[in-house]
């Protein structure tokens, strides 16, 4: 019987609730919804939208390299964002992180996130073989 994996990186904080920062089976791994936080865990709630964004991504990226996977391999985004006007601004970092690897997405307009936070994001992604 394959164990599932709990996936842990010190380059993005340590998870402030009940849940791991991914978990993997076999080659599936399956990234928790992250936030913008620096490594102490404080949320970068008075940054703007696309520095908040960008700083979620490259969380999202330290946790994929973690699991050993990376942006190449992700299969699915789910991104809860504040303010739907933020869209754009949201779709040219994801860009960036992404280039030509277009997993799919869903982007979902929120009232409020955690701790102020404008934006939010989880991933299911396929290790390297």
């Amino acid at each position: 019987m394959v164990a599932i994996e709990r996936i842990h990186t010190h380059a993005v904080a340590k998870p402030a609730g009940h849940y791991s920062q991914a978990s993997a089976y076999r080659d599936l791994v399956f990234v928790s919804g992250l936030l913008p936080v620096n490594l102490e865990g404080k949320a970068l709630a008075d940054k703007s939208f696309d520095e908040q964004a960008r700083a979620t991504l490259a969380n999202l990226v330290a946790v994929l390299k973690e699991s050993g996977s990376d942006p190449s391999r992700v299969l699915k985004v789910t991104a809860y964002i504040v303010g739907i006007e933020n869209w754009p601004i949201f779709n040219a970092a994801y860009a960036d992180i992404f280039g030509e690897s277009k997993p799919s997405r869903a982007v979902v307009p929120v009232p409020a996130l955690h701790h102020g936070c404008l934006v939010e994001i989880e991933a299911t992604a396929v290790r390297k073989a």
